[in-house]
């Protein structure tokens, strides 16, 4: 039997299923308590801002994130390029899922350019561990210099994010997964060389 589904979990998966559809800003609190079929009082117990929510949705999507991570030293525990080549792959899957509208994270960073907004620390946490753990695999991987290409590949999954956003009907993942590959191979080969 399937637990119940608390008001927390209900006003959280309303609102992150709202704010990823339509804009942060764009959603009001009220009506992700309408939506959510909560009290509003039951709102507030559980979130005392529409900041604290934000802040919540990131984390729900930053856990999400870091799965492929996990997963690619699962399936490749002896391989850090193969790794490298999975979560490429991992990337190139999630713009191509029906209602892909941007990556959570780009998406509250432009709406919140205030670096002191609350879901900023969330932006920064999720941009640089994910940096960081591409720079650990790439090192382990033997890349010339994992640190460059730990940068770059973020640089091309940032712009293959936001490409893939914005050319919905023509977007071609493997155009990104083929310019990450070459990347990775380049780096990789500069320690053969």
């Amino acid at each position: 039997m399937k637990k119940k589904e608390t008001a927390k979990e209900r006003i959280l998966r309303t609102g992150s299923d709202l704010f990823y559809r339509e804009g942060v800003r764009a959603v009001g609190i009220d009506r992700i308590i309408e939506e959510s079929g909560v009290a509003k009082a039951s709102f507030y117990r559980n979130f005392a801002t529409k900041d604290d929510l934000i802040v919540e949705y990131l984390e729900q999507y930053y856990h999400v994130f870091m799965k492929p991570f996990e997963e690619a030293g699962k399936r490749y525990p002896e391989d850090s390029v193969e790794q490298l080549y999975y979560l490429v792959e991992c990337l190139g899957a999630r713009v191509e899922q029906p209602g892909y509208r941007g990556c959570p994270f780009l998406n509250a960073a432009v709406e919140f350019p205030d670096k002191n907004h609350p879901s900023q620390e969330r932006v920064i946490t999720y941009h640089r561990e994910t940096q960081r753990n591409l720079s650990l695999i790439a090192e382990r991987a033997g890349a010339g210099e994992p640190e460059t290409l730990s940068a770059q590949l973020m640089m091309l999954f940032n712009g293959a994010l936001m490409t893939a956003y914005l050319d919905r009907t023509s977007y071609h993942t493997d155009y990104f997964r083929s310019a990450a590959k070459l990347l990775i191979k380049r780096q990789i080969s500069l320690i053969v060389e």
